[in-house]
């Protein structure tokens, strides 16, 4: 193994605090991280006997997360590699027959749509796309692939200059902007152009053929109408639609013409079209565009005749929360969906009226970082639904779900963490000191807990702000707790996963009472666990540094804080974010010229007079999300007032900073330092067993 990596590691296990539970227990270490592995995009077969689904994994050499495409059988007898090697092979997908698997291939910086002949375990290569294809689907005849397509644009035009001198060397010319969403976060800048629908041979193979054009973009989900000559797909072809981010419509596209036909009419976005096997009907995901800063998306059939929709119904409306991934039984009679309650990935079926069945739970842990949500699942022929779960101790593996009962069918983990002491989470639920509120958190206790012990605590909250976490596998926090903290997570008012009403607690109004209920949260965190009240911690990111940055500059109660990648000026954020079209018009009531107190007020850097609790700042310098910008602000105002302070600065990484293996270890690394320098590894006191002991 490379001697450089060995003693980065080595440095990095020391400055976590990790080492001294190895001591008693085998924990989780820094290291491990490159070890993780989570299945994502599982693809059941047409007979739901088979899946096949995207492997992820991390090269310590490399530094990279690598996919590679394995097949697993429903029963669980035979579980194999389909696609790997030097590359990365991603988006399997079935072709009607079962007999063919198309799947996207990225070797030495280009793309290829290869298909997998399943009878003889071949492979062809059936194009070579100048850019990376999305939105891989099958035509249902099983001749044809489509896709989406970057295209770009022809160059903007410069001004004159006077001709170069032959030998010359002068400076690179100017670059010239003028697009609305001319930086994205993770992409950096953009070549100005638009995604187009384009749909490949699947027999012969060749060149993709663009059937769209125009200046405007077709996004997926891409659904086949029956007789495989058109597409439904969602876009925003309206006038001014650079300034309405949230809006779309659905549209019929003739693939020979490559016309389009306005489907739907709503003001809010009309998104994921599927149409059922009968062809009678299509679902589609959507909601009124209210301008709140949280809406949910609804589920809504419409009956589908002579290439239009008519008499469009919401379905189950009864359910209060956001509905995604809408797919038909094969009978045409229900609806399968997917979404988060109360932290926790499911999957629904819903009939016609109305009627919601839950099938599936845990649903997600495909992220190594922190416990977002996630994961998809897919439904074979015969009802057999194709999934990922998790729990706070594994990422995401494959599992079915038949006759009610779900079936694991791999452990991608048990080599490694098989072996290693993983502590659980713990539910909690506390009640705010503002109104009342009842708020849902989970608590990790280190590898090694003895509950005669005081712990430093360590209060994580996620970002968004409209997100969740809930209980899933979390190398950062499994990485806190084996650094010797007992680690809480929560979800304030604002997080999603708990209905509309709760979501929009902050409309307009963040920070706000959520700095109440995270307070009330760490209160009874202490009331349950043996804690040491002078050794508090608290640390977030995106989302979570806005409110770790204003729990500072609302009290003095913690030792030490961490604030990543945050917002700390709501006027300069809004101004110079990726998303801001869409920020100024959801999260604000106006413009920041037009009431610049309202903005004022919200922001961290007003209360920076107030804080006296040591704070770092740690940001990626390619983030566009909440630009650096916003962390040298709060940084160099620390510094004015003489607060300790430092910056952590994490060279190319955008606004996920885990998107590569080493920043996540070094992430946590330099949180658990910053709090150990503050004194979270002082001398541990004890704790009366019969006062505060195991649950």
């Amino acid at each position: 193994m490379n001697k450089l990596i060995l003693t980065t590691m080595t440095t990095l296990i020391a400055a976590t605090g990790a080492a001294p539970a190895q001591d008693a227990v085998n924990a989780f270490e820094p290291i491990d991280v490159f070890s993780l592995e989570h299945a994502s995009d599982p693809r059941i077969s047409p007979d739901g006997e088979n899946v096949v689904y995207t492997r992820v994994s991390s090269d310590i050499m490399s530094d990279r997360f690598g996919r590679s495409i394995w097949w697993v059988t429903a029963d669980g007898s035979t579980h194999r590699p389909l696609v790997q090697g030097e590359g990365t092979y991603y988006s399997p997908r079935w072709s009607p027959e079962g007999d063919r698997l198309a799947y996207v291939a990225s070797e030495g910086g280009r793309s290829e749509i290869r298909v997998l002949y399943l009878d003889t375990l071949t492979t062809a290569v059936l194009a070579t796309p100048q850019r990376g294809p999305g939105s891989l689907t099958w035509s249902p005849d099983g001749s044809m692939l489509a896709m989406t397509m970057f295209v770009p644009k022809s160059n903007t035009s410069r001004a004159p200059m006077p001709a170069r001198p032959e030998g010359a060397t002068w400076a690179a010319p100017p670059i010239v902007i003028d697009e609305l969403s001319y930086r994205s976060d993770g992409a950096g800048y953009l070549d100005p152009g638009f995604s187009q629908l384009f749909v490949l041979d699947a027999v012969q193979g060749g060149t993709p053929r663009q059937v769209t054009t125009g200046d405007a973009s077709v996004s997926g989900p891409i659904a086949f109408v029956p007789n495989s000559n058109a597409v439904i797909m969602s876009s925003n072809r309206e006038e001014g639609w650079p300034l309405d981010p949230q809006e779309s419509e659905l549209y019929r596209i003739d693939l020979a013409s490559g016309e389009f036909s306005r489907l739907t009419t709503r003001d809010g976005p009309d998104r994921g079209p599927v149409i059922s096997p009968d062809g009678r009907r299509i679902a589609f995901t959507g909601y009124d565009d209210e301008k709140l800063g949280y809406m949910q998306s609804r589920l809504y059939v419409g009956d589908l005749r002579n290439g239009r929709i008519s008499r469009v119904r919401e379905i189950a409306g009864d359910l209060d929360r956001s509905l995604g991934s809408p797919t038909w039984s094969s009978d045409s009679d229900s609806i399968y969906v997917q979404f988060d309650d109360e932290g926790t990935g499911k999957v629904a079926r819903v009939e016609m009226d109305g009627d919601v069945t839950m099938l599936a739970t845990n649903v997600g842990g495909t992220t190594f970082g922190r416990p977002y949500g996630g994961g998809s699942f897919t439904l074979g022929g015969d009802g057999t639904i194709a999934t990922v779960v998790t729990d706070p101790t594994r990422p995401a593996d494959v599992a079915v779900v038949r006759d009610g009962e779900t079936i694991k069918l791999t452990e991608l983990n048990e080599d490694l963490l098989g072996t290693k002491t993983v502590p659980d989470a713990r539910e909690l639920w506390a009640t705010s000191s503002a109104d009342g509120q009842k708020i849902h958190a989970w608590v990790v206790r280190p590898p090694d807990f003895d509950p005669k012990k005081e712990y430093p605590l360590l209060l994580e909250i996620h970002g968004g702000p409209f997100s969740n976490y809930g209980p899933r596998f979390s190398g950062e926090v499994q990485l806190f707790a084996s650094a010797g903290f007992i680690t809480v997570y929560a979800n304030p008012r604002g997080s999603t996963s708990y209905g509309a009403d709760f979501g929009n607690e902050i409309h307009h109004n963040y920070p706000s009472q959520d700095y109440d209920d995270l307070m009330s949260v760490v209160d009874a965190v202490i009331a349950s666990e043996p804690i040491d009240e002078d050794r508090l911690y608290v640390t977030g990111g995106s989302g979570g540094g806005v409110l770790t940055a204003w729990i500072v500059g609302k009290t003095d109660r913690f030792a030490g804080a961490v604030v990543a990648k945050p917002v700390i000026n709501w006027t300069s954020f809004v101004l110079t974010a990726d998303g801001y079209p869409f920020f100024t018009q959801y999260w604000f009531p106006s413009m920041p010229w037009e009431d610049p107190m309202h903005y004022w007020n919200r922001s961290p850097l007003s209360l920076v007079g107030n804080v006296s609790t040591p704070t770092m700042l740690l940001t990626g310098e390619a983030d566009y999300r909440t630009p650096i910008s916003e962390t040298e602000q709060y940084y160099q105002a620390l510094k004015l007032r003489e607060i300790p302070t430092k910056m952590v600065r994490i060279p190319g990484a955008s606004h996920g900073i885990a998107s590569r293996p080493s920043r996540l270890v070094a992430k946590v690394s330099e949180v658990v330092s910053w709090f150990n320098e503050h004194g979270a590894q002082g001398e541990a006191g004890s704790k009366d067993q019969t006062e505060n002991g195991e649950d």
